[in-house]
């Protein structure tokens, strides 16, 4: 039950983007089609699971049984962080050419999003344990790619809709992210974290 608390809540009461403000940049700049949003949603995910068992072990059996916790965690989880994201970038290219050029620079900066470091650091910071941080890191990842879907589904619909030339564009997707942040802030407190 435990397990699943700690799911529940990183998909919907502690979602990185909508309620951490965490990783907004490629939530606004990829959520333009419902295809690429869910592609990168995937491949974010893929990132945060593999980043949490990474860290985990990182800092289990290297870092802090040597003393280097205090100094290497930062410069150590970017590392696995790069890495990861090189992985996952060869991995698309050779897959699948046309979603490459589609997530475009964004795919790269997957290493920079705020989101994989924020998970890592708060592993090491809530000293969960390998099946938590894999739970978590799992859940951080379907969060992200429920917030990042259904912010394509909603801008899909923009094109039909009768939008003021003044809230056009960034104006209305900044609007509808404030109504979605609104909206995942109403599970505030329902579980513990």
């Amino acid at each position: 039950m435990e397990l699943f608390l700690l799911f529940a809540g990183s998909v919907l009461v502690n979602n990185f983007v909508l309620t951490r403000f965490l990783g907004t940049c490629p939530f606004i700049g990829v959520s333009n089609k419902l295809e690429t949003a869910l592609s990168m949603g995937i491949a974010v995910t893929f990132v945060l699971t593999l980043t949490a068992v990474s860290s985990w072990l990182m800092q289990s059996y290297i870092l802090i049984p040597y003393g280097l916790d205090k100094f290497l965690t930062t410069v150590s989880l970017i590392l696995i962080i790069a890495s990861l994201v090189q992985f996952i970038e060869m991995v698309i290219q050779k897959t699948s050419p046309a979603l490459h050029k589609a997530l475009g620079i964004f795919l790269p900066l997957i290493t920079t999003n705020c989101v994989i470091l924020g998970l890592a650091l708060l592993i090491d910071v809530r000293q969960y344990s390998l099946i938590e941080s894999l739970v978590f890191g799992l859940g951080a990842g379907i969060g992200f790619t429920l917030a990042i879907v259904m912010m394509a589904g909603i801008r899909e619909e923009f094109k039909f809709a009768d939008i003021p030339k003044p809230l056009q564009e960034a104006p209305i997707v900044l609007i509808t992210a404030g109504i979605m942040s609104l909206a995942f802030m109403g599970f505030t407190g329902l579980i513990p974290m």
